[in-house]
């Protein structure tokens, strides 16, 4: 075979890993966007997440949260993803480079998890996504635990800050 074949083949396989690597997500729930790097410092800034904070970042994607909690803030982070590739990159992340050790990666539908251990919640979802989800943070979250949202409020929460410039929103559990 000629090298031109093999050059067509791996430049298809490519693009298709890349096409499946942003749209797949849209068949687990939502679309990828990474959350760029001001709009992660200020969420974890508004929710004061510190070295005592358990945070549950839902829809991890490649770990901008997760990596920066636990490493600036000393925080035990769980990481959670339901699209392989993206786990599999933060599994090679926290193995190569995470604190091992306040980092757990969670490959499993959100809408299942037990949200009792959580102090902070970072959420990057869809409307209809946090609609499902709000009476499950009602339920379990622990009076004082913090929710932060990027870009789309809770439906029928009232945020206790809201900044525009990054569309970040803090809430906090009564």
């Amino acid at each position: 075979m000629s090298d031109l074949f093999w050059l067509a083949t791996l430049c298809v396989v490519l693009a298709s890993a890349a096409t499946y690597f942003v749209f797949a997500s849209f068949v687990f729930g939502a679309g990828y966007q990474p959350t760029p790097r001001r709009v992660v410092e200020a969420m974890l800034r508004k929710a004061d997440v510190g070295p005592s904070d358990t945070v549950f970042d839902l829809g991890a994607g490649t770990g901008a949260i997760v990596f920066r909690a636990a490493r600036e803030r000393g925080a035990t982070v769980v990481g959670v993803e339901v699209e392989p590739i993206r786990i599999a990159i933060l599994r090679l992340r926290r193995r190569f480079g995470g604190p091992k050790d306040r980092v757990t990666i969670h490959w499993g539908n959100l809408f299942e998890l037990d949200f009792r251990t959580a102090t902070v919640v970072a959420l990057f979802l869809w409307p209809a996504a946090m609609q499902r989800l709000r009476p499950k943070l009602e339920a379990q979250l622990r009076p004082g635990s913090r929710v932060v949202s990027h870009w789309h409020s809770v439906p029928g929460w009232e945020p206790v800050e809201y900044d525009p410039s990054t569309r970040v929103y803090l809430y906090q559990r009564p």
